[in-house]
């Protein structure tokens, strides 16, 4: 009983910690929004670049004008990012060599002017989130070889030099994001989830904390919550996250594990039917602090985090504190409540579900209740 005390109390602090500190970010963060193109202002110095590269770029722009675009804007109101995606029917016979899938994604035009890489991260997220919302398998992107920090950002999550596309431009590199093929690296194959030889577990957030925390995984009875937030904050939207806690058993997460989250009950409310399994993620790195050799070290390492760097001191104080370090792979299609996890997936009713190691029968199950796409799962 004192060990479920103590667990239950840490898990209440580390949430409100949570939550102070993403609302101190929301006010700094820039945000990724939809717009269409003629609200956009092409005569502002950032498509200067674009303009140059491509000398039909002010035309096709045009052309556009009814058509939906990723962008963002920082605290002064300048463009700093914008995306435009396009699913088109293959084969993709522009580029060499060519590709032949019936159904492919094209990230049409990538800019960011933007310091670090949480915003191209950010970017990277909803490419992926579109690729999977249309069941898409492969992803292209021509770029020019000068665009040397992009290529890079995407290399980093599985983009691959796939050819080339030659037009009156000049000569532009294509690169390739392929669901099929596997790497075994959790960034390379993300958003792809591989659950072969890794434990799985069940990590419980509360409801408070939740939408903010793992906004593609919220519940239609908290889209009140969403309609308060901001489009897009870093700590939610983006692949990375660090959590930091110290429940007991988290020393046993490792690498490659797999983490099902769970949103508790919402308060007045029984678990039965409110508390329900959301998101799947995997974990990269799970550190103890004092696996840290200074706190400059665990700062560098926790830039992804949420917490603001006063806080983290605090946490780096705590010599028993955990860092997890994980990616954001998967929202479950369909919210699985506790009484079908319990009834259809055979999770133990008396188990402690704030952190709780499940079988591989019991995700799968999870994983076809939840509707998730075939594709995204490797057992």
């Amino acid at each position: 009983m004192l060990a479920f005390e103590y667990i239950f109390v840490y898990t209440l602090y580390i949430n409100i910690f949570l939550i102070n500190s993403y609302e101190a970010s929301m006010l700094k963060d820039p945000v990724i929004q939809l717009s269409k193109f003629k609200d956009i202002d092409i005569n502002v110095p950032f498509f200067n670049d674009l303009k140059n590269s491509y000398s039909e770029f002010t035309s096709w722009f045009s052309k556009k004008r009814d058509e939906t675009v990723f962008v963002t804007y920082d605290n002064d109101n300048n463009l700093i990012g914008f995306m435009y995606l396009k699913i088109e029917n293959g084969p993709i016979v522009d580029i060499s060599p060519s590709l032949n899938d019936k159904k492919v994604l094209k990230v049409g035009t990538f800019k960011i002017e933007a310091h670090g890489t949480k915003l191209s991260d950010r970017y990277i997220k909803k490419i992926f989130d579109m690729a999977i919302a249309n069941s898409i398998k492969y992803v292209y992107v021509t770029v020019f070889e000068k665009h040397e920090k992009l290529i890079k950002r995407l290399c980093e999550y599985g983009f691959i030099k796939y050819g080339e596309k030659i037009t009156d431009n000049g000569r532009e590199e294509v690169f390739l994001k392929n669901f099929v093929t596997q790497n075994n690296n959790i960034y390379l194959d993300y958003p792809v989830v591989n659950v072969q030889d890794n434990n799985i577990w069940l990590l419980g957030i509360y409801p408070e904390y939740h939408t903010k925390l793992f906004p593609d995984s919220a519940l239609r009875t908290e889209n009140h919550i969403l309609n308060q937030l901001i489009n897009d904050v870093t700590p939610a939207n983006s692949i990375k996250k660090i959590y930091i806690a110290r429940m007991q058993g988290m020393e046993q997460i490792s690498r490659n594990d797999v983490v099902v989250i769970y949103r508790t009950a919402e308060k007045g409310k029984s678990a039965e039917y409110s508390s329900v399994a959301t998101s799947i993620c995997i974990v990269d790195k799970n550190k103890s602090i004092n696996s840290f050799k200074n706190i400059d070290e665990f700062l560098d390492y926790s830039k992804y985090s949420i917490f603001s760097e006063k806080e983290l001191k605090i946490e780096f104080a705590n010599k028993n504190n955990y860092v997890i370090k994980m990616t954001y792979n998967v929202a479950l299609d369909k919210r699985i409540t506790r009484h079908d996890l319990i009834e259809k997936a055979n999770i133990d009713r008396e188990a402690y579900a704030g952190l709780m190691q499940m079988t591989k029968e019991q995700f799968k199950r999870i994983c076809e209740l939840g509707g998730v796409s075939e594709g995204l799962i490797i057992y």
